[in-house]
């Protein structure tokens, strides 16, 4: 009994150190979000807004356009996705029918191409998208975004499908299909839960990436939301409840998606695990 308090008590730390460190700052932008920006430089500090207005929203959509900035990022991030989980798919079938060995050695270049930090991949792509006159277009946002997504997706899938029998596909050649055909008829609809969590994981990372969309486009009309809402920081001031509350209107769209699909995302990713 006494062996199980301390684990237990561990248990609830993490959980609540977790809780802490993903919950307050969301709920801190939104309180932000309904304060005057007076209230922000009392001393004590005051959690709770006085009079919470909506006056930051409504400054928010008239002093940029907000709604292009989200529309932007919602096209940019759905294209990106669609074009990352049908390479990884194609990738992860491949390396799921491969030998052990053969999937050893390439297994690892994947991990280590996740692992690349996007600012390294800066001078090459930004001079490859000027030599094929891409700067400055909804392109030059998809494709990289599309790739950086590509290895993460890539390796949930691959144990997702490795947990698949061979013997359907075999199966269903026998009756008549072809490769192609038993894989589009018998393995991607048992595939569907990792795709759907694979497409939600390269969704918020196309949403959420700013580095590569700052520097390859400097279009107003395709700009996308992060980049969108670093313009209401003025040259010597910091309006951050009008900031916050372009923050939540970039927040929300991501958390209604999360939680609606967030039994769908777990059994994705645990799938692979449970399953063979």
């Amino acid at each position: 009994m006494s062996a199980r308090l301390p684990a237990q008590f561990l248990r609830y730390a993490a959980l609540a150190a977790v809780l802490v460190n993903g919950l307050f700052p969301s709920v801190w932008i939104g309180l932000t979000a309904l304060k005057q920006e007076t209230e922000l430089v009392r001393t004590p500090i005051t959690w709770l807004p006085d009079r919470p207005t909506l006056q930051n929203f409504r400054a928010a959509f008239a002093d940029q356009p907000l709604l292009r900035f989200l529309g932007n990022s919602a096209g940019i991030a759905l294209l990106a996705t669609g074009l990352a989980v049908a390479v990884s798919t194609a990738a992860a079938y491949a390396l799921a029918r491969l030998a052990p060995r053969r999937r050893g050695l390439l297994l690892p270049l994947l991990v280590g191409a996740a692992m690349c930090p996007p600012a390294s991949l800066l001078p090459p792509l930004f001079a490859l998208l000027r030599s094929l006159g891409l700067l400055n277009t909804w392109v030059a946002l998809i494709l990289p975004d599309a790739v950086l997504s590509v290895p993460v997706c890539t390796l949930l899938l691959v144990s997702y499908l490795q947990s698949l029998p061979g013997e359907l596909e075999d199966a269903a050649m026998i009756d008549g299909c072809s490769r192609l055909g038993a894989l589009c008829r018998i393995v991607l609809p048992l595939a569907a839960p990792g795709m759907f969590t694979a497409a939600i994981l390269g969704f918020v990372n196309s949403w959420d990436e700013f580095l590569l969309a700052l520097t390859l486009n400097s279009a107003p009309a395709n700009r996308t939301l992060p980049v969108g809402i670093l313009l209401y920081q003025g040259e010597y001031t910091f309006p951050w409840p009008l900031i916050s509350a372009a923050l939540v209107v970039a927040i929300v769209p991501l958390a209604v998606v999360i939680v609606a699909f967030q039994e769908r995302v777990i059994g994705g990713l645990t799938a692979g695990a449970l399953k063979g």
